[in-house]
């Protein structure tokens, strides 16, 4: 069935026995290619028959289907024409999430949750105002997205319009952990209604005995003795906003899916559809977990779904357990999360001390503001998130945190170079983009040792936010200092009085000694250097480069306006007269690819870092 279908249209002239095959099929074969490669299995598996329905009842792309977060479009790319999944996420091959360059099914690429309806809501005002009133622009988005502030502007936004736009909510209870928040408790309520049960069972009785009915409405005055309206119409927090509530719909059953759909596309208007799906659906290995292991994979056994290799001990690891130790310690100490608490490390800290682990949803914006009033309030929080997310948060870093000189902590995962998820998960933007906030100090270690030292270090600042980032991946061998200037370290030295200094920060320190040890030996005297906290500029930094022709940086973020910079900037006006050389991200959006890939594409190896200065050496 599944190699039956090129492109949307051919779902159209199935019979429904021949949809269940392949919603079978579908699920198999993510099971057996997202085994091979990792990637997104769980929230696939969940949304194979509502995407069926979705591409069934709307025709893609004359109407403008949008993805929240984007993770869950695998089963779109299946049926889109897209069924080579054998480099998924890997370079060549296809995205984990929507890209435009791959079809012209895909309309939104970033994976920063809780957008699509506000794309959708200037997509769908767009149609109108060109007088497109046959277009319906659709949104799908998960409980979880739906927690995050950005989409309720968007349904305030929504509701005062009468654009074609249809919100799918794909109801799980779960985003990378079950929901939490009032929303949550909302859906819960109209999940677990009564009414609904009944309604539901006798909505599959009546598709059995009389067909397919043409709309819910019919449903709701056949079952009005019942008081199904407010369940099928008006659920007080949409209806508050100004929409039409369709829902609750059984996610798996395509039948009722379609008419749900159908309805909602022919009211013309803003409209929402809550659909309940089983995150991980037809997979027993998921259907079994209650930790979420396969929200997102690696390669696994696709019979037990057990990993085929065991993983290092990671950085998130190291910071698990200090942070742990710290509480233990310190009372006063809390933890937030967005809607992330084990992928950022913080569930054995939940297990020890629940009450002292904040999960505010995936709302970056409301995390840091209220750390800022957790602080105000005599306690040191610490706020865990992905480097990429805190991009969404940079005005709450700058006016609620750093303005109000608040003891914040920062921990940032996966900073950095992270490759295979693509262009939004890069972690390459903090530095640049921190080191402007007034007051604020930055960290980046470069082992496990440096790491502990730099989290007790950050949580003894109680006037200002602190923040430490460390990559993604597992830690290597602690790298030693040989001696320290300042607050600088020492890493690697060749020869007396050096010619060249490489400075490198957080997991670049072990390229600076790798580049060092081969500038040496084409019998330049060189040293290797490195700091953990890397911003403001560390004290030593004149004595270090003192007597030095050439100081070469390389950092795994931006190199415009980056640390790099900002070291060179300050040794000139110190009067040092040593020329620099930086090496870092440039200021573009990096392709999916391998972590090593992207690294030597960008010339951040050691050798090629070598050879550059050589190079440099030479012209001089």
């Amino acid at each position: 069935m599944l190699e039956r279908i090129g492109s949307p249209r051919d779902l159209r002239g199935l019979t429904y026995p021949e949809l269940s095959e392949l919603s079978s099929e579908i699920r198999d074969f993510l099971v057996d290619n997202v085994s091979r490669t990792g990637g997104h299995l769980g929230p696939n598996l969940g949304v194979v028959e509502l995407t069926i329905g979705i591409h069934r009842v709307f025709e893609s792309p004359h109407d403008s289907i949008v993805f929240d977060t984007g993770h869950q479009s695998y089963v779109h790319k299946l049926l889109t024409g897209r069924q080579d999944f054998s480099s998924l996420r890997r370079r060549g091959g296809l995205a984990g999430y929507p890209a435009r360059q791959e079809s012209v099914h895909d309309i939104v690429e970033n994976s920063h949750a809780s957008t699509a309806l506000s794309w959708a809501a200037g997509i769908a005002r767009g149609h109108t105002l060109r007088g497109e009133t046959g277009r319906t622009t659709v949104a799908v988005i998960g409980d979880g997205a739906l927690t995050g502030g950005m989409a309720w502007e968007a349904l305030n936004s929504l509701g005062d319009s009468r654009d074609r736009v249809v919100v799918v909510v794909n109801d799980n209870g779960r985003s990378y952990a079950p929901t939490i928040g009032g929303l949550a408790r909302k859906l819960d309520g109209i999940r677990i209604d009564r009414r609904y049960e009944d309604f539901l069972g006798w909505g599959k009785r009546t598709f059995e005995n009389r067909g397919r009915l043409r709309n819910f409405a019919y449903l709701s005055v056949m079952h009005g003795k019942r008081a199904l309206k407010g369940l099928l119409t008006d659920p007080g927090v949409f209806s508050d906003l100004g929409l039409k509530y369709i829902g609750p719909i059984d996610g798996h059953d395509l039948r009722h899916v379609e008419t749900a759909l159908a309805q909602a596309r022919d009211f013309g208007g803003p409209v929402i559809v809550h659909v309940l799906t089983e995150k991980g659906r037809g997979y027993i290995p998921a259907e079994q977990d209650a930790a979420d292991r396969f929200h997102a994979v690696g390669q696994i056994h696709p019979e037990t779904g057990l990993p085929i290799e065991a993983s290092r001990f990671g950085w998130t690891s190291v910071f698990a357990d200090e942070i742990v130790e710290i509480a233990q310690e310190r009372p006063d100490v809390v933890a937030l999360t967005a809607a992330m608490l084990a992928p950022v490390g913080l569930q054995p800290l939940a297990d020890r001390y629940p009450e002292r682990v904040i999960d505010v949803g995936i709302a970056e914006q409301h995390a840091v503001t209220s750390a800022a009033g957790l602080a105000y309030a005599g306690l040191h929080p610490v706020v865990a998130v992905y480097a990429t997310f805190l991009n969404r948060a940079f005005d709450q870093v700058l006016m609620d945190v750093a303005l109000h000189r608040a003891g914040v902590t920062f921990m940032l995962d996966r900073a950095g170079i992270t490759g295979d998820d693509g262009p939004s998960h890069n972690g390459m933007w903090d530095m640049a983009l921190l080191r402007h906030v007034p007051g604020l100090r930055l960290a980046a270690p470069r082992d496990e040792p440096t790491l502990r030292s730099a989290l007790r270090d950050a949580i003894e600042v109680d006037d200002a936010p602190t923040v430490v980032r460390y990559p993604k991946g597992a830690v290597g061998a602690p790298v030693p200092a040989l001696r320290r200037v300042g607050d600088l370290d020492v890493i690697a030295e060749h020869g007396d009085n050096p010619r060249v200094v490489v400075v490198g920060l957080g997991s670049m320190a072990t390229t600076a000694v790798g580049a060092a040890e081969k500038i040496a030996a084409d019998g330049f005297a060189t040293l290797a250097a490195t700091a953990t906290w890397v911003h403001p500029v560390p004290e030593g930094l004149e004595e270090l480069i003192a007597g030095a022709d050439l100081v070469v940086t390389v950092e795994d973020g931006l190199t415009d306006a980056g640390i790099g910079e900002e070291w060179a900037a300050y040794a000139r006006l110190a009067g040092v007269r040593a020329e620099w050389a930086h090496h870092g991200v440039p200021r573009e959006f990096l392709q999916h690819a391998t972590r090593a890939q992207i690294v030597d594409d960008l010339g951040l190896d050691p050798s090629a870092i070598a050879d550059a200065t050589l190079a440099r050496l030479e012209q001089d």
